[in-house]
C-alpha cells in the first residue's frame, strides 16, 4: 500500500488517515482513561518495586520521579502526534511519516515482538498464582484457559475489550487508593495500635540516599521499564468516536495520576518500613500491610497481582493485534491480516456496507475487529508461553532478554519522530496540534539524552548488560530486514 507523498518525497501527513479506518469505534472515553491508568499498574509495581528499594533505599522515590518524568515526556510527545494523526498503528505510523517506511516497519515489528513475548510472562505468572489456589489444575491448564478467554474477548466487539480493561484497571486503582489511605493513616498513627512514624525510616539506616546517587540511578534502571504499557492508549484511541480528543484527554489524565500512584506508594512504603527490610522478589506492599496489621495481606495482594497480570495480558493481546493490523495496512505485513469482522474483504472498505458499520450498526455487535490479526498475535503468544513453560531458563530467557531494552528503542524513535513531525504538522495541517509537547524542542532533546544515558548505564551494569546486548541484536536484525526491503522497493521503482 503506497501513500501519497509531498513534493519533498515525504509521506503526506494526511495519507492513510483521511478516511476512518475499518475498525469499530466501540471504545468510550472512560475505557481509554482507565486503559491509560491500568496499562502500567502491574506486577512490576506491586512486586518488582522491591528490587528498586533494595538498591536505592528511600532514594527510590527519586528514581521513580526520574523514570516517571521520562515516561511523561514520551507520552506527551506521543499524545501530540496521536491527536494530530490518529491511527491504529500510532507511533509506527508516526515513524513512517517522519523517517520513512523502514522506521515504521522497524518500530512496529519490534513493539509487536515485545508485546507477544511479555504476554507469555504475564500468562505464566497468573497461572502460577491460580495453580497455588487450585493445585488440582496444572499450570499449563490455567495458561490455556486464560489464553482462550482473552482470545475470545479480543475476537468479539472491541467494547468487550474496553469493559474488561475498565474493570480490571478499576480494581487496581481502587487497591492502590485504599493502600495509600491505610498507609497515610498508619503514618499519622490514626489506625489502632499504631503510633506516628515520623521521619525515622527516611533519615535512619543510612539516610535518604544510603547508596548515594549511584543507588538512585540503579533504581532508575530497575523501575523505568515498569512504565511501559502507556503506549497502548494511543493505539486504542483510533477505535473511539473522536480519536484526537480522546487521546488528548487520556494522556493528560493518565501520566499525572500514575506518577501520583507510583511515587506516592513508594513514599509511604519507605516511610513506614526500614528500606533494609525489603527483599527483592517479595512485594513491599505485602510487607507494609502485614506491618500495620491487615489480615491476609499476602492473599489480598495475590489477588491484586493476579488481576494486574490478566489485565496486562488482555491489553498486550489487543495492542499487538492492532499493531500488526496497522503494519498490514501499510504493506509491511501479510495483507491477509486485513480481514475485519463485519466488513468483508479489504476491497469492500469505503462501500455503503462499510459506511453502515461506521454509523454504528455492526460495530456494536462485533464488527470492525481484525480477527486474523488477533489470531496471528495470540498464535505467537501461545508459542511464547510454551517456550516459557518448557525452557524458561534457556530459549525463552533469550527471547525475554531480546526485548528487555526494546522499549527504550521504541521511545527513542517516538522522540525522533516528534522532532521531525512537529514542524511539518504546523506547516501542512495548521490547527491540528490540539495537544502540544512542552518547551519544544528542548524537552524532547532532554528525553532523548536521558534515554541514551539509561542505555549507557545498562551497558555498564552486569545485570542489565545481557538484556541490552540481546535487544540491540534483535533491533539490528529488524533494521537489517527493513533495509533490505527498502533497497528492493527502490530497485522496483527504477
Amino acid at each position: 500500500m503506497h501513500d501519497a507523498t509531498t513534493q519533498a518525497g515525504e509521506p503526506a501527513l494526511g495519507a492513510g488517515t483521511g478516511a476512518k479506518e475499518p475498525l469499530s469505534a466501540g471504545l468510550k472515553q472512560r475505557h481509554l482513561t482507565m486503559l491509560g491508568l491500568g496499562g502500567v499498574i502491574g506486577a512490576g509495581l506491586f512486586v518488582g518495586s522491591g528490587a528498586g528499594i533494595a538498591v536505592a533505599g528511600p532514594g527510590i522515590v527519586l528514581s521513580y520521579l526520574i523514570a516517571g518524568a521520562l515516561a511523561t515526556l514520551v507520552m506527551r510527545m506521543l499524545g501530540e502526534m496521536s491527536a494530530a494523526i490518529p491511527a491504529s498503528g500510532a507511533f509506527s505510523v508516526h515513524a513512517e511519516r517522519a523517517l520513512g517506511r523502514w522506521a515504521g516497519f522497524s518500530v512496529g515489528w519490534l513493539y509487536w515482538f515485545l508485546l507477544v513475548v511479555v504476554l507469555a510472562v504475564e500468562a505464566t505468572g497468573a497461572a502460577q498464582i491460580a495453580h497455588g489456589w487450585v493445585p488440582a489444575v496444572p499450570q499449563w491448564g490455567w495458561v490455556l484457559l486464560f489464553m482462550i478467554v482473552f482470545t475470545v474477548a479480543n475476537l468479539s466487539a472491541v467494547k468487550n475489550f474496553g469493559e474488561f480493561e475498565f474493570w480490571f484497571a478499576a480494581l487496581k486503582v481502587t487497591a492502590i487508593v485504599l493502600f495509600l489511605t491505610l498507609c497515610l493513616l498508619a503514618v499519622f498513627g490514626v489506625l489502632p495500635d499504631t503510633e506516628p512514624v515520623g521521619l525515622a525510616n527516611l533519615t535512619g539506616h543510612g539516610g535518604l540516599l544510603p547508596h548515594g546517587w549511584s543507588g538512585v540511578i540503579s533504581g532508575v534502571l530497575a523501575v523505568v521499564f515498569a512504565f511501559g504499557g502507556l503506549e497502548v492508549v494511543t493505539i486504542a484511541a483510533a477505535e473511539s468516536d473522536d480519536p484526537a480528543r480522546a487521546v488528548g484527554r487520556a494522556v493528560r489524565s493518565a501520566v499525572w495520576r500514575i506518577l501520583f500512584f507510583y511515587v506516592g506508594s513508594m513514599l509511604v512504603i519507605v516511610t513506614l518500613l526500614p528500606w533494609s527490610s525489603m527483599q527483592p522478589g517479595k512485594s513491599p506492599y505485602v510487607a507494609v500491610l502485614d506491618s500495620i496489621g491487615v489480615p491476609g495481606a499476602g492473599q489480598i495482594m495475590n489477588i491484586v497481582v493476579f488481576v494486574a497480570l490478566l489485565s496486562a495480558l488482555n491489553a498486550n493481546l489487543y495492542g499487538s493485534s492492532r499493531m500488526v493490523f496497522s503494519l498490514a495496512e501499510r504493506g509491511e505485513a501479510p495483507r491477509a491480516l486485513l480481514k475485519v469482522s463485519g466488513w468483508g474483504s479489504p476491497r469492500s472498505w469505503g462501500s455503503p456496507r462499510s459506511n453502515e458499520v461506521e454509523s454504528g450498526g455492526e460495530a456494536e455487535s462485533g464488527g470492525g475487529v481484525p480477527r486474523r490479526a488477533v489470531l496471528a498475535s495470540v498464535a505467537f503468544g501461545f508459542l511464547s508461553v510454551l517456550l516459557n513453560l518448557k525452557w524458561p531458563d534457556s530459549v525463552f530467557l533469550y527471547m525475554l532478554n531480546a526485548v528487555g531494552a526494546v522499549l527504550l528503542f521504541v521511545w527513542g524513535l517516538i522522540a525522533v519522530s516528534q522532532l521531525r513531525l512537529r514542524p511539518r504538522i504546523e506547516r501542512e495541517t495548521p490547527g491540528k496540534l490540539t495537544l502540544r509537547m512542552w518547551a519544544f524542542p528542548y524537552l524532547t532533546w532532554v528525553a532523548l539524552l536521558a534515554m541514551g544515558g539509561v542505555l549507557v548505564l545498562m551497558l555498564t551494569d552486569d545485570t542489565a548488560r545481557p538484556q541490552l546486548l540481546w535487544s540491540a541484536g534483535a533491533t539490528g536484525a529488524v533494521l537489517l530486514v527493513a533495509g533490505v526491503r527498502e533497497l528492493r522497493a527502490r530497485r522496483a521503482r527504477r
